[in-house]
């Protein structure tokens, strides 16, 4: 697999960290957003976790639809592996906003129950085009 020239600083990792909610989580992802695919022992090597800790966290990630996985050919005797890749990081920071929103609109629905005009409260996190 190749190796993208991502830069990635404290602060993006600090916010990947927050969105996954775990260390390892936020380590595989980046690893895998920093390559063009890798498979389960490269991931290993190069986030410096342990064997079953990325092999548990890989299949927690790929239920979680955070990364997707593709079966790589070859002619070998055995299995042939996954490489593992990233989903794009704004499709996950819309999984995010959709789980902040949800959060949101609990919250705002417990302020209802005690108002008297009871208004629906509908909190949405919107995409916007313009980047000024």
């Amino acid at each position: 697999m190749r190796s993208s020239n991502i830069k990635i600083d404290k602060n993006i990792e600090k916010a990947v960290l927050e969105i996954l909610k775990s260390r390892a989580r936020s380590r595989i992802y980046i690893y895998l957003l920093s390559r063009d695919g890798a498979k389960t022992d490269e991931i290993i090597k190069g986030t410096h976790l342990h064997p079953s800790t990325v092999r548990e966290t890989l299949s927690k990630m790929y239920d979680q639809d955070i990364i997707y996985r593709k079966k790589e050919k070859n002619d070998c005797i055995g299995k042939n592996p996954y490489v593992f890749y990233s989903i794009p990081p704004v499709k996950l920071i819309k999984k995010y906003a959709n789980e902040i929103e949800d959060r949101l609109n609990k919250i705002a629905s417990l302020a209802i129950s005690k108002q008297k005009n009871k208004r629906l409260i509908k909190i949405k996190i919107r995409e916007s085009a313009d980047r000024s």
